[in-house]
């Protein structure tokens, strides 16, 4: 079945779905008035037990509607105990979205009692595996992490119940498909666990893993017809390499205001990014697939909490990340892959609110913008680039804190020889110097001072 968000035009509540009790509560803690159009067309089928393959844009509340589907079903056939196999499995390709989805089950599941675990790179290795030797209810982690306890028997996945792999088309991007499967071949049996699969694209190649792994999973797609979100505001303004940083300080200083998140394709750009924004005075950090878990942790907060207005990343944050009050999205090199462009402008207009994205086609990059505009469907709005935009004056680094070229004299220190066995050292003075002479045969160090 395949659903144009477009067509969904009824308002469906929670509470008209057979939704357990402790879960709305959660739902109310969480602040959901009234399903999405992702929720209300596949929570019922999920709730009865169905397979599902959804294809839905980020930012539409996917993520809510797999954990509200197996969170009710949870509770209505309860398990004694806790067992070596988590009922739960969720596979992410990211550490931040691990992060998200570990944030949202926790408040959907309400006060039902569900013991959550996340794992991936990053964090003390021995204490996520002593975790989930413990036995957990549901296990939210990264395709490699995943495998490395599975192997050393952590866990183990014969009696799984559910599954839900999300973003499957950016694992295949990020080459984790052959780690999926790994996984998916030591699970139980695909008739005898009910398996999610949720993402903003759905690819052949994702689809063939749905039939080759899932029971007959009902297909639903809601994207509207353009393939973006219908909120963005997009702008395109074709700019050289010489002017591009000149531009986007000029579109920062436009709107000083703004929460923006820039996305470059290299992390030795966005290195240069947050060097150049801190020393022309606008706050910046910037996360990349080499940053430190708790350093991205740390700068994750920040941007969050609005301590920090601007966020620079590659692609490896453009995905799963929900991040409420984006106001603009900045494309300062333009993505090489067509999909990327609508997962990256998906990080601002989130559950509904208004957002601008704006690119900068250069001429490394702009080849990239006609199968863009294709995928997409429509041509992106050329901006008028005039010369009052483009700063032309600015620091290009920090100043760095002027040190002395003199280098430091070397220092020798002189140690007293007390027996024939020590080890000398050559020091200097006015009147004397000590030489090293070689072992004699008879087998002991002698030491000479030859007067100047």
């Amino acid at each position: 079945m395949i659903v144009c968000a477009s067509c969904i035009v009824c308002i469906v509540k929670f509470e008209e779905l057979d939704i357990h009790e402790k879960v709305l509560e959660g739902i109310k803690a969480a602040g959901f008035k009234k399903c999405s159009p992702v929720q209300a067309e596949t929570l019922p089928s999920a709730l009865n037990g169905k397979d599902i393959a959804a294809q839905a844009q980020t930012g539409t509340g996917k993520t809510a509607a797999f954990l509200i589907a197996i969170f009710s079903r949870m509770l209505n056939t309860p398990r004694a105990g806790r067992g070596r196999s988590p009922r739960v499995l969720i596979i992410a390709p990211t550490r931040e979205l691990v992060i998200q989805i570990d944030a949202e089950a926790k408040l959907l599941s309400g006060p039902s009692g569900f013991k959550i675990l996340p794992v991936y790179g990053g964090i003390d290795y021995i204490k996520q595996r002593d975790a989930i030797t413990q036995g957990v209810d549901v296990l939210i982690g990264t395709p490699g992490r995943l495998i490395d306890y599975l192997k050393q028997k952590a866990y183990s996945l014969k009696n799984t119940e559910f599954l839900v792999i999300d973003e499957a088309d950016r694992m295949f991007n990020m080459g984790f498909i052959s780690d999926l499967r790994f996984l998916l071949r030591r699970m139980s049996p695909y008739d005898k666990r009910q398996s999610m699969l949720f993402s903003a694209t759905l690819s052949h190649r994702v689809l063939e893993l749905c039939y080759e792994h899932m029971n007959m999973p009902e297909r639903f797609s809601l994207t509207p017809e353009t393939m973006t979100v219908e909120q963005i505001e997009q702008e395109l303004y074709h700019v050289g390499m010489s002017e591009k940083y000149g531009l986007l300080l000029g579109l920062l200083r436009r709107e000083p205001e703004g929460r923006y998140l820039i996305f470059c394709n290299t992390k030795v750009v966005a290195g240069r990014l947050e060097v150049f924004l801190n020393a022309n005075d606008f706050p910046t950090a910037a996360i990349t697939g080499d940053l430190h878990q708790n350093k991205r942790l740390k700068v994750l907060s920040r941007f969050k909490d609005g301590t920090l207005p601007i966020l620079v990343a590659t692609d490896v944050a453009s995905r799963g990340l929900h991040i409420d009050g984006v106001t603009h999205v900045i494309n300062f090199d333009l993505p090489q892959d067509s999909e990327d462009y609508v997962h990256r402008i998906g990080r601002t207009a989130r559950a509904g609110a208004e957002g601008k994205a704006i690119s900068l086609a250069c001429e490394d990059f702009v080849h990239s913008l006609s199968d863009i505009e294709d995928y997409i469907k429509h041509k992106i709005p050329v901006g008028l680039l005039t010369e009052e935009l483009i700063v032309t004056v600015y620091r290009r680094k920090f100043r760095q804190p002027k040190t002395s070229t003199v280098p430091e004299k070397r220092r020798y220190s002189t140690k007293k020889h007390g027996s024939s066995g020590s080890r000398m050292t050559e020091s200097k003075n006015k009147n004397s110097t000590v030489k090293k002479h070689r072992r004699p045969e008879s087998g002991k160090r002698t030491n000479r001072i030859v007067k100047k």
